[in-house]
């Protein structure tokens, strides 16, 4: 008898049979501490076209800069309505809408404070592997000084920090490919 490597399987083509239901889309619910955001964007390809099949998993830290996560062991509150992941499925247009709040500081692997941020998983049809990547948010000062966004070139900076585009509202797309493309972290 010989072992054989299973074959490679993307996301897929049917994604919304297998994330439809394990959707989240509100990651603080009502009483949870911390500044309200509601992210929204879309995800293009190399072309700009909207993929309508991808999936976009959250996981942040809560207002205290706390995980959820029992291997958090900060003593810092967790609230019981905190989930700290979310999973949003991409619409027709390539659209997808989050809504959470701004997560604290939480410590890097060096033990220096990074900025507040929400690390990004993106799965879709045609990826073998997922894409990782980060949201930061706009006018943080602690952008300045965070260990991981300055890894990144400074021109490319942007793909990462979301826009204000109105009172508690971010914009942050994801572009997969091109002059715009995201900057993804290899894992």
């Amino acid at each position: 008898m010989s072992l054989l490597l299973t074959a490679a399987q993307t996301v897929g083509p049917f994604v919304s049979i297998g994330f439809e239901k394990q959707a989240v889309t509100d990651i603080a619910l009502p009483g949870v501490a911390g500044e309200r955001v509601t992210i929204i964007g879309h995800v293009l390809d190399g072309d700009g076209q909207p993929v309508t099949d991808a999936v976009i998993e959250t996981w942040q830290a809560n207002s205290y800069g706390k995980y959820a996560h029992p291997d958090d062991a900060q003593e810092k509150l967790l609230e019981e309505h905190f989930k700290g992941f979310g999973r949003v499925l991409t619409d027709a247009q390539g659209g997808f809408r989050l809504a959470t709040i701004k997560p604290g500081r939480v410590a890097g692997p060096d033990g220096k404070a990074q900025a507040p941020h929400i690390t990004v998983v993106i799965f879709m049809r045609g990826l073998l592997k997922h894409l990782m990547t980060r949201i930061y948010f706009p006018d943080d000062a602690a952008n300045a000084t965070d260990p991981v966004l300055n890894l990144v070139p400074a021109a490319r900076r942007t793909t990462l920090i979301a826009a204000q585009t109105a009172h508690g509202v971010l914009r942050w797309n994801v572009h997969l490919q091109g002059p715009n493309e995201t900057v993804f972290f290899d894992y």
